[in-house]
């Protein structure tokens, strides 16, 4: 099956390709650097030529919540344009677990829109809400980062390996259109703030955190927010086998 994949040299775009390729299937890669942008519709037509099912990994780094929503928004537009006119059977977004759960966040904000475009098109549609991944809070700890110390939100959160989500993604292209899917998770509860301690060490850096919710995440976000939902599919490895793996 001919799937193209919609930042595809991103992570968790690249762990994607990689298992659809696995699986025997034609991977088409889509990324700016290939020369196909979704945010200007640049090379899409002849990126999905014969494609039947596109994966969309993409994501934005706009902070402001208006450059967010707009930022998804027209990537979004542009790409089921695209697919409409191509022919495309399935669209598969990979989205967030709990995203109508928190307001405040630009980037969700974003996410938001681009599922509202998505559900309310004339491509079929599935929309994968994954909870946050086990590098997650050793890439907010970089971010955030300033002479040795980084402030970090205590948040409780239900984290899941990268490969583990691509292969749900690959795995979903392949079948019919589900409408909103599950949200999928790792196996255990995790602290953001232990998460990124251990990370790191596992890493050999040295970073002091900071617990805070006056930063990048606020107190709208503690709690059990930011859990997946009671009938989540729950995705085999744990934050520590993933740690184990990390050098």
């Amino acid at each position: 099956m001919r799937i193209a994949v919609a930042g595809a040299t991103g992570n968790i775009g690249s762990l994607t390709v990689a298992a659809l390729e696995g699986a025997g299937h034609d991977a088409v890669r889509m990324s700016r650097s290939l020369g196909v942008d979704v945010a200007t519709g640049a090379g899409l037509d002849d990126a999905l030529a014969g494609v039947e099912a596109v994966i969309d990994v993409t994501n934005s780094g706009a902070t402001d919540r208006d450059e967010a929503v707009a930022a998804f928004g027209t990537a979004t537009r542009n790409l089921l344009a695209a697919e409409q006119r191509a022919g495309v059977r399935h669209h598969v977004l990979l989205s967030i677990a709990g995203l109508d759960r928190v307001d405040g966040n630009a980037h969700y904000a974003g996410k938001r829109e681009q599922e509202r475009l998505v559900s309310a098109g004339d491509v079929p549609w599935t929309i994968v809400p994954a909870t946050q991944f086990h590098d997650f809070a050793a890439m907010v700890a970089d971010w955030m980062e300033q002479d040795g110390a980084a402030p970090i939100a205590p948040l409780l959160v239900q984290p899941i390996a990268p490969a583990d989500v691509a292969a749900i993604l690959a795995e979903i292209a392949v079948g019919a259109p589900q409408g909103r899917y599950r949200d999928i998770a790792g196996p255990d509860p995790q602290d953001l703030v232990d998460m990124a301690r251990r990370t790191h060490q596992a890493r050999g850096r040295t970073v002091r955190l900071v617990p805070t919710w006056s930063s990048l995440f606020g107190p709208e976000m503690a709690g059990e927010v930011m859990l997946p939902g009671k009938d989540a599919r729950i995705a085999p490895t744990s934050f520590d086998a993933w740690l184990a793996d990390q050098h």
